[in-house]
């Protein structure tokens, strides 16, 4: 979600000899090479886009489709729709029970999920290519056939209340949720995906089917292809199974709320139980947007921030100035620097666990005063590290067809066009010091903040001195 662990491996060989053959004159087996490999997008009459990478080599792929709609869509009643729908999908259609949908996709050796985010609904499958109609013919049956019986509702009720005890067991979770929450007070983007628990046990199968029809539109929806599916192949089975799909959103309250630019307040939300043997905080500025020119600046910034894990062999060298500092003066358990980002808006940030409780004004010290640093003190060196992580980084995040589908439907979803791998790297490669120092001055440098505390975080100064610690002369 929030950071990405970087890392690099790139590797270059040349093969021996064989047969006495000089390697210059020795013809090798034939290779595959991406290079031709590129994102093919169509879109129908009724506004659906068909997005596919096509891998001729593939033997598998997987689709699916990704819809402009989370839980910003919904209203403070319906908190918790878009979710509660995701686990509703699977349950039946009016043309398969539950458990003949579980049988055919079981008998395919294919894999069905679904998940949600705070802007993205996504239903997919992953299947050997010859599976592949049977797949969006299943996901096409239960985008647009699902039952929603009474029955299957009241269960999947207990089901997400217990999901949501699991969640607030999850520190990380809550800690971020919290965030969110003081961020973007009283707007879309401050709820939480899995709604309050009194929306969970409330929420009606009339409420379900509105969402359906006010969101589940063709305008809002990228029919995704990664592998060994050929594009105009998929174009044919979304004009086939997705023709009928309605062409555009109805302007209801909540679909006009979701447009709206989302506010960043500076503000903080504490929960302090001293049961909980560590601190947890997460610090964080308005960061930047999908399609904002600063995005990749935002990224290497943070990995120049970086990640640290105290229990990590390699916890001394993880290559960061605040690494180095938390590790010498033994300040935190770990910390996470991260940079999340929405249609319109973002989170730019760190969140650190410690069970140091005495030294906890040290560690967020310490972390800002880093930010401070990245207006107008950056190396060259640190700069370059930074990097060759992300451009890693976003290279081993692409690894296999479900991988490569998820960047292309999040791309096309949130800024109507896929870059491609080249494309990201060429732009991080022009990323300078200079530029992380102007995103540094911009964002970082004296800006509010929005805190989240959980735990035992007595030692947590208020928002005053840490707001404070954001503009920092050494």
């Amino acid at each position: 979600m929030a950071s990405r662990r970087l890392a690099l491996n790139l590797t270059q060989g040349l093969r021996g000899r064989a047969g006495g053959l000089p390697i210059s004159l020795r013809r090798g087996l034939a290779t595959p090479t991406s290079a031709g490999i590129k994102t093919e997008t169509t879109t129908l009459k009724n506004g659906l886009t068909v997005a596919t990478q096509y891998s001729p080599y593939a033997q598998t792929s997987t689709v699916g489709m990704w819809i402009d709609a989370g839980s910003r869509a919904e209203t403070a009643e319906t908190n918790g729709t878009a979710h509660f729908l995701e686990h509703l999908a699977f349950k039946g259609t009016s043309r398969r029970t539950q458990q003949q949908l579980e049988l055919e996709i079981e008998n395919m050796g294919a894999h069905l999920n679904a998940y949600t985010s705070r802007e993205n609904t996504v239903y997919f499958a992953k299947a050997l290519n010859e599976d592949v109609p049977k797949c969006v013919d299943i996901l096409q049956d239960i985008l647009q056939n699902s039952k929603l019986e009474p029955s299957a509702i009241e269960r999947e009720r207990d089901v997400i209340l217990r999901e949501s005890d699991e969640v607030e067991k999850q520190l990380e979770e809550v800690v971020f949720d919290h965030l969110h929450a003081t961020a973007f007070q009283q707007q879309p983007l401050g709820r939480t995906i899995l709604g309050p628990r009194e929306n969970i046990r409330d929420i009606t199968r009339t409420e379900l089917t509105n969402y359906i029809k006010n969101n589940y539109t063709a305008d809002r929806m990228v029919l995704v292809g990664a592998g060994g599916v050929p594009h105009q192949e998929l174009v044919e089975m979304a004009d086939k199974y997705f023709s009928g799909l309605p062409s555009k959103s109805p302007n209801s309250e909540a679909y006009l709320l979701s447009k709206k630019k989302a506010d960043f307040i500076g503000s903080d939300v504490r929960i302090r139980d001293d049961t909980i043997p560590t601190a947890n905080i997460a610090i964080a500025v308005e960061g930047v947007s999908w399609s904002d020119p600063d995005y990749f600046t935002a990224l290497v910034t943070q990995a120049i921030v970086g990640n640290y894990d105290k229990a990590l062999g390699n916890a001394p060298h993880q290559g960061s100035k605040l690494s180095g500092i938390v590790h010498k003066g033994d300040l935190a358990t770990s910390y996470m620097s991260f940079s999340t980002s929405y249609s319109d808006t973002g989170l730019w940030g760190i969140y650190m666990v410690t069970d140091k409780l005495t030294q906890i004004d040290d560690l967020v010290h310490f972390a800002l005063r880093e930010w401070s640093r990245l207006s107008g003190n950056v190396t060259e060196a640190e700069v370059e590290r930074a990097k060759a992580q992300l451009k890693a980084s976003i290279l081993l995040s692409l690894d296999g067809t479900t991988a490569v589908a998820e960047d292309i439907g999040r791309q096309i979803v949130t800024t109507g066009r896929r870059m491609s791998p080249g494309e990201i790297e060429r732009i991080i490669d022009n990323i300078t010091e200079k530029d992380v120092m102007e995103f540094a001055n911009k964002k970082l440098w004296d800006q509010d903040i929005a805190i989240s505390a959980v735990g035992s975080i007595e030692g947590l100064f208020d928002y005053t001195r840490v707001r404070a610690d954001m503009s920092r002369n050494f």
